[in-house]
């Protein structure tokens, strides 16, 4: 005789979860995320931010006076309510600055990841379904790749091209697929052996059709998950190449190219640092919270 070894409230649990509507469903499945739900009021706030900086930045982050240079913040000895963050070395707002600054960070993140993913799932996805002479072709540039110090990579394609928002998003681009080209190799090489592609294969379908229409869909959720936490990273790699004068140049505002600049008042200036890095802490932050909570969302095996 088989007893029932579930627990009475477990029992009680799964009857309730099964009489909730499919709209109930999501929403008790959306709170228990709640760390992405974070995430995503950062991204938000982030991305709005980026998408009209003139908004809410109090005064023109290009504009430079000498007679308020490196005020302190408003809470400070010496600080002025117009100017909230205080100012830099030439008199610019630091909140407008920063404000503006999100923009070169979400267009860079995004725009490179995208790239990355494009090429990286490309040849992942045709390593993994033909195999033989294209795998190992594509598996050694992927090791080559990833054995390649960034750094240097970076600093030849720029020191030819010269430093830029669109040649450091190109540098960014072609310098983060291998990630991509990883993941999706190993789940195309699971998927090509499962039922549903014999099943078309033997159909006659076409190998396009077939990538297109029966591998690629189940790839989503996980380059969806690895993509959003890759921009927190490329955001960190473009404050990095900012920071060394490779970047966005100045004036145009960007995080990393403030913390370059605020590094020789980091002492006794300490806002012209702090506040920049704080930027990137808390945007990064948001997009890998995010990222985890797509993860422990999207995941059909785990009762989130």
């Amino acid at each position: 005789m088989i007893k029932n070894t579930s627990s009475p409230d477990k029992v009680w649990a799964e009857l309730a979860e099964s009489r909730l509507t499919p709209k109930r469903k999501l929403w008790r499945r959306l709170w228990r995320v709640k760390k992405g739900l974070v995430g995503l009021a950062i991204v938000l706030v982030a991305v709005i931010l980026a998408i009209t900086p003139a908004t809410f930045a109090p005064h023109d982050p290009y504009k430079q006076s000498i007679a308020t240079r490196l005020l302190p913040p408003a809470w400070e000895d010496g600080g002025r309510m117009e100017f909230l963050l205080g100012t830099d070395q030439v008199g610019r707002d630091y909140l407008s600055r920063i404000i503006y600054g999100a923009r070169i960070s979400m267009i860079t993140g995004t725009v490179a990841v995208v790239i990355a993913l494009c090429i990286g799932v490309t040849l992942g996805v045709v390593a993994g379904y033909y195999g033989r002479f294209i795998d190992t072709l594509v598996t050694n540039l992927v090791n080559i790749m990833m054995a390649f110090p960034f750094i240097l990579l970076a600093l030849a394609v720029i020191a030819i091209l010269g430093p830029s928002l669109r040649n450091m998003i190109i540098v960014l681009g072609i310098t983060t697929w291998p990630v991509y080209t990883r993941v999706a190799r190993s789940e195309v090489l699971s998927f090509r052996e499962r039922e549903f592609v014999q099943a078309a294969k033997g159909l006659g379908c076409s190998d396009l059709r077939i990538i297109l229409r029966h591998i690629f869909p189940n790839l989503l959720n996980s380059l969806l998950v690895l993509a959003s936490i890759e921009v927190a990273r490329t955001i960190l790699r473009e404050a990095v190449l900012s920071f060394l004068g490779l970047g966005v140049q100045p004036p145009t505002p960007s995080w990393g190219g403030m913390l370059s600049e605020g590094r020789v008042y980091m002492l006794g200036r300490w806002w012209l640092a702090a506040f920049p890095g704080l930027a990137i802490f808390i945007t990064t932050l948001g997009i890998n919270l995010l990222g985890d909570g797509l993860r422990d969302f999207l995941d059909p095996h785990l009762d989130v």
